[in-house]
């Protein structure tokens, strides 16, 4: 077994091995539990870092192995599975993302949770969750793979839903939304397990289709597999099918709204599963998929389908989330809206990387950018945490004024920030211009438009979240604090020291940015080129210096707009809104989320629970329960008769004694 081979196994295998240590070391001492989790998500850390020496060595991509799990003697498809691992370019860079943020985030954790009651519980999911990510990136197939993919599922379940007990006490802390549609952790925790199983249904309908018609589940056979024309709907329809497993993981339109919803789990939770790792699973899917679809599109273009479903979907997704984003309320609510809407730029990169023969300009602004959000948004969150730590509120009219307070944070928070609206020198600038230059290569124009207004809209939400933030007078909600003696004050050094790393990366990316941008460039062309067989460069010099000056133009009227608005209040928004019956319409609208979550209720979840309620009255209480009741009164009845042959007497028991060795020669003879 090569080192590279051990190391994608031990990345997975130590933190799911701490985690189930973590029960074990809470009876011992519960600072050995923190530790001991802490330290195996370090191990897994560690195991990654240790691969990314091989993405500066000239190597044969992938580095694979797999060895045979069952043997299916007979069956007509998948007659051997196999469980292995892959190592290429992609899979190196996404581990490391997942690893080391996830160890930055458990530091993280010692400071924010610490004193929870539930420690046990929360370092279990948090080590499980990062073992089944890791599996799912290194798995060598498809089948492999959806161990992980639903490993993530149930932690991601049972994370959001952490403070399940709903009290009411907690609404500030860990509820989320408002009015009619506030919901409290259990309930988020369930919502976004459907809705995300329910993508992965189709997931697995795709996954069936794709095994019948072409016999392999593994992404190297996949790449090898040869297609006959008759065959090749059935395998577009899988795709698409398959593509909902992502469209739900990664929170893209229709099933895009329980990820706002997630924010009512710790925010450790949103920074790990649902702005840096988990989310990103459903990208990292497509991006494992796009050299192997676009080599078949090559031959059969019918199959380009998929990557035109991919872009707009992820195009229609990157701006509806922004325009919710707007007209948050509440803090977290503002990144979770905006994670969507970077996951949906990450998808229109890919997509359109997939319908023009320059794919490595949308393959690599998917993957930059994934890489680049998840450092800026990670910080981001983990700044969040340390605003609502001392603050206590989740409402962005409860801050104002911040700043003094907590200047590192302020400092930390608006660094990332500027990432995320893709200031130059900071990595989102680099990732972002990746993501519209492929759309503008490919000369998919509208969507280009599309993805140029979203940067307008995430410049505008970015400052308004630190203006309200950080800027003007402190609200009622932080005086009343004050008078109860509960001063704000700056997070310790063991949650700043994590986001500063973290701010630090995105710096430094930023700084180096046209060098990682033509690094990644020339490594995964050597890494593509091993599938697809034909010449895809760069984008041209005219669509970059369109790019360039479309995006800097879109980030200066986002910017300004928000500044004048929202920081130097030259602009009453509220006057604003409530002047214009057309304005007050939009941010009614947006606020209410598109009704999208309003429609789900209406057309989905309302007349379940209405059928669930029939069935309950018809089924349950009538039938089940009067069977119940019959079959209880039956037996009571037995055995109220069959008691009145126990007397007690000696003469009785021997005459039944008697009778039943009777019987038994009977039946003795009759043998």
């Amino acid at each position: 077994m090569e080192y590279w081979e051990i190391f994608a196994w031990s990345s997975w295998i130590f933190p799911i091995t701490g985690a189930l240590l973590t029960p074990v070391m809470s009876k011992i001492n519960h600072k050995l539990r923190d530790y001991t989790a802490v330290f195996f998500s370090m191990l897994a850390a560690v195991s990654t870092i240790m691969l990314i020496p091989l993405l500066f060595s000239e190597i044969h991509w992938p580095l694979h192995k797999s060895y045979s799990w069952i043997i299916l003697e007979g069956a007509p498809i998948l007659s051997e599975l196999k469980v292995g691992v892959i190592v290429d370019p992609l899979s190196i860079i996404m581990a490391n993302i997942v690893a080391i943020i996830s160890f930055l985030i458990a530091v993280y954790s010692i400071g924010y949770m610490h004193g929870d009651p539930s420690l046990t519980r929360y370092w279990f999911f948090i080590n499980f969750f990062i073992g089944n990510m890791l599996l799912l990136v290194f798995s060598e197939n498809l089948i492999q793979m959806l161990f992980g993919w639903e490993g993530v599922g149930l932690c991601s379940y049972a994370l959001i839903g952490f403070w399940y007990r709903d009290s009411k006490k907690d609404w500030l802390k860990c509820w989320v939304g408002e009015g009619d549609e506030a919901y409290p952790p259990s309930h988020c925790g369930l919502k976004a397990f459907l809705v995300t199983r329910l993508g992965d249904v189709f997931m697995l309908v795709g996954a069936f289709l794709i095994a019948s018609t072409l016999g392999t589940l593994s992404f190297l056979e996949l790449a090898e597999v040869h297609i006959g024309k008759e065959i090749v709907w059935i395998v577009v329809l899988g795709l698409v099918f398959l593509f909902f497993g992502p469209v739900g993981k990664s929170a893209q339109l229709p099933l895009m709204e329980w990820l706002p919803d997630a924010m009512a789990g710790p925010t450790t939770v949103s920074a790990l599963i649902h702005a840096a790792t988990m989310v990103k699973a459903g990208v990292y899917l497509v991006a494992r998929l796009f050299p192997i679809v676009y080599s078949w599109s090559l031959k059969y273009p019918e199959i380009s389908f998929f990557f035109t479903m991919v872009m707009w979907i992820g195009a229609l997704t990157a701006f509806v989330a922004a325009t919710q984003a707007m007209v948050s309320t509440e803090l977290k609510k503002v990144l979770a809206y905006s994670t969507v809407s970077q996951l949906g730029y990450m998808m229109m990169a890919l997509g359109a990387g997939g319908l023009s023969h320059e794919y490595i300009v949308g393959y690599v602004g998917g993957v930059f950018h994934l890489m680049s959000h998840a450092l800026f948004k990670a910080a981001l969150f983990l700044s969040a945490g340390a605003v609502l730590h001392a603050v206590e509120s989740r409402f962005l009219r409860d801050f104002g004024g911040l700043k003094k307070y907590m200047p590192k944070t302020f400092t930390l928070m608006t660094l990332a920030a500027l990432s995320l609206m893709g200031v130059p020198l900071f990595s989102g600038f680099w990732s972002k211009d990746l993501v519209l230059e492929s759309t503008l290569v490919s000369k998919q124009y509208f969507p280009y438009i599309l993805g140029v207004i979203t940067a307008v809209l995430t410049a505008f939400y970015s400052i308004r979240m630190i203006s309200l933030t950080f800027f003007g007078h402190e609200s009622e909600h932080i005086r009343e604090l004050e008078k109860e003696g509960h001063h704000i004050h700056e997070a310790p050094p063991v949650m700043l020291v994590p986001v500063a790393l973290l701010v630090l990366g995105t710096i430094a990316i930023g700084v180096s940015g046209f060098f990682v941008k033509d690094f990644l460039e020339h490594r995964f062309h050597e890494y593509l080129s091993e599938y697809i067989h034909v010449h895809g460069s760069g984008g041209g010099e005219e669509a970059v210096f369109i790019t360039l000056i479309s995006s800097i133009s879109a980030l200066t009227l986002g910017a300004v707009l928000s500044y004048i608005t929202y920081m130097k209040r030259i602009i009453d928004p509220e006057k604003l809104i409530s002047g214009s019956e057309i304005l007050k319409s939009i941010h009614y609208f947006f606020y209410k989320r598109w009704f999208l979550n309003k429609a789900y209720y209406k057309l989905i979840v309302n007349p379940t629970i209405a059928l669930g309620r029939k069935a309950y009255k018809g089924i349950e209480v009538k039938v089940i329960d009067n069977f119940n009741y019959v079959a209880t009164a039956f037996i009571v009845g037995f055995s109220r008769i069959f008691r009145r042959t126990h007397t007690g007497m000696l003469n009785h028991n021997i005459i039944g004694i008697l009778l039943g060795i009777l019987l038994l020669a009977i039946m003795l003879i009759g043998l």
